[in-house]
């Protein structure tokens, strides 16, 4: 059987399991589920920088699934292309994943279900160094004892709405399983770090890329329009994975959702004030966003 190894635990979130659940309590606690919540849901979209910087608002997200859904049988976890080039969105359809929290099975029989519908391919060498499903992985382990995982990488084409289409059509068909579409992405990356200052440096630069470049990511994703979502992340560069966000979009409109809700936003030069009492002259956006 084929097991996919962590590769940015000790990294990206602790390496250790006692020092996992900690700091998965730590991103659990820091921030309040203020909002009222939709009565049902059946999507999220979650960043997925290292936990210091965006673990809170992925917990958030989770969180919320958890106050409205005590039992979730599979989380299809769509991520970003960081490094994967293909055309196709490729599923790690056999398995297991391991973090540091152990051991979490791949739902195979939903894997089939979405190959044999969707615009995906079988691809699971695709997964090997990709960080941004591998990120959400142990709060699913740690608030879903027992739930399984589809992780799917989405690259930022049209097939990413047909493949949450396809998701949610499939999600609409199966009544005995609570299955919940994760997109994985962060939001503006900003700065000469990134290679991207269409308005300068400094802090009203800074401001823009969050109040008005994640802004229009966020509004389209509020919205469900996910075609748009992607259009606006070719255009403005507001969005890593843009596919991954897209399907998870598209899924949750093929389920009747006319509305998302933002529960949070931040981004890492905030964080870094907060935590560091540092700036930076470079940012990336966060969002949590449920459906």
């Amino acid at each position: 059987m084929q097991t996919r190894k962590p590769v940015v635990a000790g990294q990206f979130y602790p390496g250790q399991h006692d020092s996992c659940v900690d700091e998965v309590n730590e991103c659990l606690e820091a921030r309040t589920l203020s909002e009222s919540l939709p009565e049902t849901i059946v999507a999220g979209i979650v960043p997925h920088a290292g936990w210091t910087f965006s673990g809170s608002l992925a917990a958030v997200v989770f969180s919320a699934i958890k106050q409205q859904h005590e039992k979730v049988h599979t989380f299809i976890v769509f991520g970003a292309a960081h490094g994967y080039f293909g055309r196709s969105p490729a599923v790690y359809d056999r398995g297991s994943w391991i973090t540091p929290l152990g051991e979490v099975a791949v739902d195979e029989e939903l894997a089939d279900a979405v190959l044999s519908t969707s615009p995906a391919v079988s691809d699971p060498s695709a997964h090997i160094s990709e960080h941004s499903i591998e990120v959400q992985v142990p709060f699913i382990q740690y608030l879903f004892a027992g739930a399984k995982i589809l992780p799917i990488l989405v690259p930022p084409g049209q097939q990413a709405v047909a493949l949450g289409a396809g998701v949610g059509q499939i999600i609409s068909r199966d009544e005995q399983k609570k299955i919940v579409c994760i997109g994985s992405t962060d939001l503006t990356h900003y700065g000469p770090r990134y290679n991207f200052t269409p308005m300068g440096t400094g802090a009203e630069a800074l401001k823009w890329a969050d109040s008005v470049n994640d802004q229009k990511f966020i509004d389209l994703a509020l919205k469900l329009e996910p075609e748009s979502l992607l259009a606006s992340a070719a255009e403005n560069c507001n969005a890593c994975g843009a596919g991954a966000a897209a399907a998870a979009v598209a899924a949750a409109k093929k389920l009747g959702k006319a509305e998302g809700l933002l529960l949070a936003h931040t981004n890492s030069n905030e964080v870094m004030l907060r935590k560091m009492g540092t700036t930076s002259t470079d940012s990336v956006g966060y969002a949590a966003i449920v459906f």
